[in-house]
């Protein structure tokens, strides 16, 4: 048995809780960082037992738990009541939770009361998209509240953006994304996800910004950890899911065994594959 396996297998006396300063000591050990998402206290357990070091209250929860088309109809207490959930089921993983669509965009105030709702749910971070937060980002650490930013692909404005699509393809592009990482990274910002991206710009937002923690959706394996939609790693979501989105359950056995198995990969790098899953 692998020592990855090992640790993914650990009892609750052998494991401590995920700090942000230990997610800070993986990056720079260069230990890889495995999470997901969650919505409910049973998966939250699985996952938590299974050795998830992040798990995501995202508002992915619009498309995979509702049904609906987007991410933009969920609301502040819908993720509120799932983040309380996946706190009762969670023991060990680091808790982030997504403000939704409408609940920071007027400004730094309106995100520290949206925020405050979150955490007193039980997040210890909270997760926002764009570029132009970058004040509200140091509005929120100013305040003590550990912030994740999300560049790239932010589902939320995916209207604006053209739809799934890939970006930062054109130098342009890339440039305006990795100069707002910069500015998260200096305002605060202890976490970056970055959705659908080229593998090669992802890392040079790595590189440029060490301290930051990134954490890649479909952005390649140079980064320090990984993030999936919970539905999607398992196949349970319906149609064609996206290329940097793996089965874990193909290889058949428990729910428990495909979040093993996720853990496993992302830690030994053997997920995303250079070739199947990156851009």
């Amino acid at each position: 048995m692998s020592t990855t396996a090992t640790v993914a297998m650990s009892t609750d006396t052998e494991r401590k809780p995920v700090t942000l300063h230990r997610l800070r000591r993986m990056l720079a050990e260069g230990e890889k960082i495995a999470m997901l998402t969650a919505y409910d206290a049973s998966f939250a357990r699985l996952a938590d037992d299974a050795g998830l070091d992040c798990l995501l209250v995202g508002d992915s929860l619009g498309m995979v738990v509702q049904g609906r088309t987007s991410t933009v109809p969920v609301t502040l207490d819908e993720v509120a009541y799932h983040l309380r959930c996946v706190a009762a089921g969670n023991r060990h993983a680091w808790l982030l939770g997504d403000l939704p669509f409408g609940t920071y965009e007027a400004g730094p105030e309106q995100a520290l009361r949206s925020s405050a709702v979150l955490l007193q749910a039980g997040a210890q971070m909270v997760k926002l998209e764009g570029g132009w937060a970058v004040e509200t980002v140091r509005f929120l650490v100013a305040r003590g509240i550990p912030v994740c930013a999300h560049l790239g692909l932010t589902p939320q404005s995916a209207n604006a953006l053209g739809g799934y699509r890939v970006q930062g393809r054109d130098a342009a592009a890339a440039q305006l994304l990795e100069r707002s990482a910069r500015e998260f990274a200096e305002a605060g910002a202890a976490m970056l996800v970055l959705e659908l991206v080229p593998a090669a710009l992802a890392l040079r937002v790595q590189v440029q910004n060490p301290e930051l923690v990134v954490i890649g959706i479909g952005a390649g394996a140079d980064v320090a950890g990984q993030v999936l939609v919970l539905h999607d790693m398992l196949g349970v979501t319906q149609g064609k899911l996206p290329r940097f989105v793996r089965n874990f359950m193909a290889e058949g056995g428990s729910i428990g065994d495909g979040l093993r198995r996720y853990v496993q990969a992302v830690k030994q790098r053997s997920f995303p594959d250079t070739t199947l899953h990156t851009y």
